[in-house]
């Protein structure tokens, strides 16, 4: 096939979904809104902004800035953002008209899908739904609204991480005969990668591997540290993505919990890996979600998951059987089930093969992926979309 991505090429998430393709032979096309470097095949790569995305190289990957500056940005790109999809979707149509592929795939709504949908061609578009795609930035503003709907309206087919996300998307316009399919955002989990310790933690390590991400509330999780170390002094915290970040710094000074805390700097998908192995628990505190496939990593690698209670969440984890659901803006909430997740070693046990037959069945990647594969091919056997 001829595919023509449209994602921010420096996602994690977006790289491990368009490789499958391009090391399956497919030629590739990158229309990426962030420039980037990519390791996978290729043959063309365009960088194409959209949303005050930048157009030189950066180092940091999504979900690396702190978590104000990650807020203001997300303000600002729902409120201005949109005002800029016009004159960019000139330059991607152009390139769409040139490379004639027989699919456009955009990885997320804002602000690819929206891109994508205004630059139409009449190419077969497939969008994919990421997370907190309609449930934190569709309802920002008036101009995400309209942009929303009308990516909904113009796509060919969706990919969504969650069956929440189809519902909604249906309520955003998408036609019910459209073809759908849920599956991880970034395709699953590599079990070659991503799987148990041969011996199981002991020590209670937790770890959040979200990052400053505008819809984590790492605040309120900080917040509970200190009521887990009251009757866990052993506990043991590791973040994320956070080395050197001030407000990670002045929370771990303010509340006095230098000593139990580890920030990490940014890993690969191996080194990730190996702290997940090394911990007990993980836990994603949450506001707005889909699948977070750091999560769904955690809990591949023998973690136990304590989550923010989510509609979405809910999807995957039962309360009290193969992990714990909190409230993410209650940090006594938080520390209660870190605490219970730390004492009910038998509830780890019992989640952890519970989990593990999970993962198998429903986020392994290649089996995932193969789904993939036919969900192109049926998008590219359809007729375009007519006015």
């Amino acid at each position: 096939m001829k595919l023509l991505f449209v994602a921010d090429g420096r996602s994690p998430i977006a790289q491990n979904w368009i490789r499958h393709f391009a090391e399956r032979g497919d030629e590739i096309y990158l229309a990426s809104t962030f420039a980037c470097d990519v390791d996978f095949p290729h043959k063309r790569m365009e960088i194409t902004p959209v949303a005050f995305s930048a157009v030189k190289k950066q180092t940091s990957q999504p979900g690396s800035a702190s978590g104000r500056t990650s807020g203001l940005r997300t303000l600002i790109r729902q409120w201005f953002g949109p005002l800029t999809i016009s004159r960019s979707a000139q330059r991607l149509r152009a390139f769409i008209k040139e490379v004639n592929p027989d699919l456009v795939h955009a990885l997320r709504v804002p602000y690819e899908g929206m891109l994508a949908a205004q630059a139409y061609t009449g190419t077969p578009l497939l969008i994919s739904i990421w997370g907190n795609d309609f449930t934190l930035h569709a309802l920002s503003t008036p101009l995400m609204r309209y942009h929303t709907r009308k990516a909904m309206k113009m796509t060919h087919a969706l990919h969504a991480d969650c069956e929440r996300d189809i519902r909604l998307a249906h309520e955003w316009g998408l036609r019910v005969e459209k073809p759908t399919l849920v599956t991880p955002g970034n395709g699953g989990i590599r079990s070659d990668i991503f799987y148990p310790p041969q011996i199981p933690v002991k020590d209670p390590i937790i770890i959040n591997p979200r990052g400053f991400r505008a819809y984590v509330n790492n605040e309120t999780y900080f917040k509970a540290i200190p009521l887990v170390l009251e009757k866990r002094a052993d506990a043991k915290f590791i973040f994320s993505s956070m080395a050197g970040k001030s407000q990670a710094l002045q929370w771990m000074k303010e509340l006095n919990i230098e000593h139990a805390v580890q920030l990490n700097p940014q890993l690969s998908h191996t080194q990730m890996a190996e702290t997940f192995r090394s911990a007990q628990i993980v836990v994603s505190p949450a506001i707005h979600d889909g699948t977070p496939n750091s999560l769904l990593e955690g809990i591949a690698c023998g973690c136990f998951p304590v989550a923010g209670d989510l509609e979405s969440i809910r999807e995957w984890i039962t309360h009290g059987r193969n992990g714990l659901l909190v409230n993410p803006n209650d940090p006594q909430s938080i520390a209660d089930g870190i605490l219970l997740a730390i004492q009910r070693e038998d509830l780890r046990n019992e989640a952890a093969g519970l989990n593990a037959n999970m993962i198998s069945t429903r986020a392994e990647y290649g089996m995932n992926m193969k789904k993939v594969e036919e969900l192109y091919k049926t998008v590219i056997g359809n007729l375009p979309i007519t006015y």
